[in-house]
């Protein structure tokens, strides 16, 4: 922490630090609703981001779709209507009640290019090169103070209302505020690269392992593959030297094939944990994405999980920002209630999908093996399973006696008006009420739609597509009193 710098710093509505995906995504929904935005990121522009991710869930694509963008990232991958795991246990994401009943198989820079470009359309400053080093910000205080450090090293401070740590595991901004990261490594000496290949696998995504070793590959869709490989026998610091022999070696034992890799481009070695921040708010700083929360890749959870705390806490700020809401504190304070709890159950469920590849004693692999044949014979199991995977499933705490649909996703409604994710594009909350219904004032911006049939439910759906309030008969005072909240 520093003191306050004495000369009056540089001002800006939100400061986000790090331009990943989940910072690409909040900045440019803030902007979007008229907030000034500034993000921060320590690579240069236009460095290649080499990241792991490479599967976009349900959920994340309904919240591209409410944003006008996943029919484009669509035409840059691959949908992938089942998932298979350690070769014995597969998911049926076809079942999926969604415009999008599949995992979208395609790099992450893709997602980023996407998110980036509506971003800058919006007006978000950015300053590449440029890195977070110490941040200030006191109990009177109403804004944040931020020390940066400029591309030809000099000095720089910036007051922001509010200050978003977007910024991966190592997250300054976590540092900065003395937070712990509790957790611990689940998986050492993962070996990853991006190769070419002589022979094409049959999947579209190769994933598959025993006990003493597993191995994935993914297509980038222009000739290279993205490889990882991991074996019980050569546990290695992440510094140690790593070589394409070991990662074909790896390959062989847990898929059968190398399918021929060569001309790596790029090869490391790193460790896998399971870590969450106890709070991802501190008076005017949050912490999302990476930052906040890391786990294994099984699954194809952390970027999903990223960008989905993103869409959740944009609104909040926007309507904070805006003065749309009559208890600011409770609104803000509502993101780590609501997103804390869902980061802890991804960290359970890739856990839980590593440690079952990992099984290596008879006893493990019996309940490897049971576990697949639940999911496989279980229609409810199942279909938990592939809702907690895709994203559809996650539902908030909702309060003491509220309607049953309050705090769930709302799906795709087809409306008098449009598609509700279409509805959703304007960044506002979305009324649904039968025809005829008069439109109740609003403290913020509201669309009106209207069932097409003859369904009397309301429902108050917030920019997120998450149901705020939903009600069976009309009640124009409990409708007031959600949109005042």
């Amino acid at each position: 922490m520093t003191t306050t710098p004495s000369t009056a710093p540089e001002t800006v509505d939100v400061l986000i630090v790090g331009a990943g995906p989940t910072g690409l995504l909040l900045a440019g929904d803030l902007a979007a609703q008229g907030v000034s935005v500034t993000l921060v990121e320590r690579r240069p522009s236009r460095t290649s981001n080499m990241t792991r991710a490479f599967a976009v869930h349900a959920r994340t694509l309904e919240l591209l779709d409410s944003r006008g963008l996943a029919d484009e990232l669509i035409k840059t991958g691959t949908p992938l209507t089942s998932l298979r795991f350690f070769g014995k246990l597969s998911l049926d994401l076809s079942r999926l009640h969604t415009r999008f009943p599949f995992v979208l198989i395609t790099p992450q820079y893709e997602v980023e290019r996407l998110l980036e470009r509506r971003a800058r359309t919006a007006g978000v400053r950015f300053r590449h090169d440029t890195e977070l080093t110490t941040l200030h910000q006191s109990p009177t205080s109403q804004s944040v103070t931020a020390e940066l450090r400029e591309p030809d090293g000099s000095r720089t401070t910036l007051a922001a209302r509010y200050l978003v740590g977007t910024d991966g595991m190592r997250s300054p901004v976590r540092h900065a505020l003395g937070l712990p990261f509790p957790g611990k490594s689940v998986i050492r000496s993962i070996v990853l690269a991006d190769v070419r290949l002589a022979e094409k696998p049959s999947d579209i995504l190769t994933v598959s392992g025993g006990g003493d070793a597993f191995a994935f590959i993914a297509p980038f869709g222009d000739g290279w593959y993205r490889a990882m490989g991991w074996h019980r026998a050569r546990q290695a610091a992440d510094s140690d030297p790593v070589d394409l022999d070991e990662l074909r070696e790896i390959c062989r034992v847990a898929l059968g094939s190398d399918f021929g890799m060569h001309d790596a481009r790029w090869i490391s070695r790193f460790h896998s944990d399971e870590r969450q921040v106890p709070s991802y708010r501190t008076g005017r700083v949050f912490l999302a994405g990476d930052a906040a929360h890391v786990h294994s890749p099984a699954g194809g959870q952390g970027m999903n999980t990223g960008l989905q705390d993103a869409a959740n806490l944009s609104w909040k700020l926007a309507a904070v920002l805006r003065g749309h809401t009559a208890d600011p504190e409770a609104l803000l304070d509502s993101y780590h209630a609501e997103r804390h709890p869902v980061g802890a159950t991804v960290l359970r469920t890739s856990g839980a999908l590593v440690r079952l590849a990992m099984a290596r004693t008879p006893l493990q692999r019996m309940v490897r093996t049971m576990a697949a044949r639940a999911l496989a014979t279980i229609r409810p199991a199942s279909d938990k399973a592939i809702g907690m995977v895709s994203g559809l499933a996650i539902a908030y705490r909702a309060p003491r006696g509220a309607h049953p649909l309050t705090a769930k996703r709302a799906p795709d409604l087809s409306l008098r008006e449009g598609r509700l994710h279409q509805l959703l594009r304007d960044g506002t909350f979305v009324l649904v009420t039968p025809t005829g219904a008069a439109t109740p004032a609003s403290p913020a911006p509201l669309v009106h739609a209207h069932w097409q049939g003859d369904r009397t439910t309301t429902l108050l759906v917030r920019p997120d597509g998450y149901i705020a309030w939903a009600s069976d008969r009309p009640d124009p005072a409990a409708l007031q009193a959600a949109l005042t909240r």
